[in-house]
């Protein structure tokens, strides 16, 4: 395998795409050196997933991972939290070595292009398994290999509030298609259209349960206030 014995470092946001990314990874044979979750100090940051960005600590629980999560906070303003990643990165590196990053953009350049500035300072490479990949047919292999998400923030008009906190299957990923094509949003959500958390995947050992209730924001603008996350086993049927 392209990946084997290579040590891996997973940019997870809590989201679908970063957390996709690095299962592949794992799926690849890159081994888990470490997990890092980056809290922007800003809503508008242009690097970083802001939503629940604390609940990735519940993600890398289930994995059996705890032990190598990383959390670390960044300014938020544009630019400078991309210097200040570079310097985390650096001193994770330092600590526990790892020679790839996991990015999960699908078609945002100005992720990928810092991301990719950032692994070539450090002299490691970028894994974007999902770069360039059709957001349809991502959506639909998503939740065919085993991943269930809820959408945390919905920011669009046509994606209705029914959905947000409502753990995505495949009926569901078909309607979010459907109304992408009437509507014009992007399918996978990749220009901010919603924000989403994983709640299992197929390299999770347990998965999370998550309490809370809808609260409009805006015209089109609704967020799903968590109240609790707990973690719980898998069924074994």
């Amino acid at each position: 395998m392209a990946g084997e014995l290579k040590r891996v470092c997973g940019l997870i946001s809590g989201g679908k795409d970063s957390n996709y990314a690095f299962y592949m990874a794992l799926r690849e044979g890159y081994h888990p050196a470490c997990i890092l979750s980056v809290r922007p100090g800003r809503s508008d940051s242009w690097m970083f997933h802001v939503p629940y960005t604390s609940l990735t600590r519940y993600q890398a629980e289930a994995m059996g991972l705890m032990q190598v999560y990383y959390e670390y906070g960044v300014s938020g303003v544009k630019e400078r939290e991309v210097e200040e990643l570079a310097k985390i990165l650096a001193k994770l590196k330092e600590r526990v070595g790892f020679e790839a990053l996991t990015v999960g953009a699908l078609a945002s350049r100005y992720q990928y292009e810092r991301i990719a500035w950032i692994a070539d300072r450090l002299g490691v490479e970028v894994y974007a398994p999902l770069w360039g990949r059709d957001p349809v047919e991502y959506m639909r292999r998503l939740v065919r290999e085993g991943f269930t998400f809820i959408i945390t923030r919905i920011a669009v008009y046509g994606l209705p509030s029914r959905l947000l906190g409502k753990p995505i299957g495949r009926e569901e990923v078909e309607e979010i298609i459907m109304l992408s094509e009437k509507h014009g949003f992007h399918p996978a959500f990749e220009g901010g259209e919603a924000e989403t958390l994983v709640v299992d995947a197929p390299h999770f050992h347990r998965k999370l349960h998550v309490e809370g209730e809808p609260v409009k924001k805006g015209p089109y603008e609704w967020e799903l206030r968590i109240r609790r996350v707990v973690l719980v086993e898998k069924s074994r049927v």
